[in-house]
């Protein structure tokens, strides 16, 4: 949840930016009251801490991946929840990813890519990936020799 909150701040920044520009300029130029012209960065510093404080753990307790012999179930999302059950016949190979802030922490992706496109494990400790994608390339293996 940690990395997920560091990455919602990452991406809240440029926001923040355009909403100091957005507000130093009706200040400036706007002729609107004080409270007026601090509203977009108070709009963005909400947002913010909902990205930031709230999404992570709700995010956590939603997204669940279970590994079965004949799919891979995947169930992600925070307002609308999306399942996605993938067959194992239609994997065609898998992959682990980590980025720098991923490898701070020792976490990595898991990902597998089918003709429809790629699926995500996310934030998996990297034994933990690597056990995974294992175990994926394992029962597609076994699927192709059926």
């Amino acid at each position: 949840m940690t990395l997920w909150r560091i990455t919602g701040t990452l991406n809240m920044l440029p926001l923040l930016v355009g909403a100091v520009f957005v507000t130093l300029a009706l200040l400036r130029f706007g002729g609107v009251s004080f409270f007026f012209g601090v509203l977009p960065v108070l709009a963005v510093l909400a947002l913010a801490s909902v990205v930031v404080a709230m999404a992570p753990g709700l995010r956590w307790r939603r997204w669940r991946y279970e590994i079965r012999p004949e799919e891979v179930d995947l169930q992600r999302g925070i307002l609308w929840i999306s399942r996605t059950l993938v067959p194992l016949a239609r994997i065609q190979h898998v992959d682990t990813r980590q980025g720098p802030l991923q490898r701070r922490f020792g976490l990595s992706t898991v990902v597998f890519y089918t003709a429809a496109g790629p699926n995500r494990i996310p934030e998996l400790s990297t034994p933990i990936a690597a056990e995974t994608r294992d175990r994926i390339a394992e029962l597609t293996r076994e699927q192709d020799e059926l």
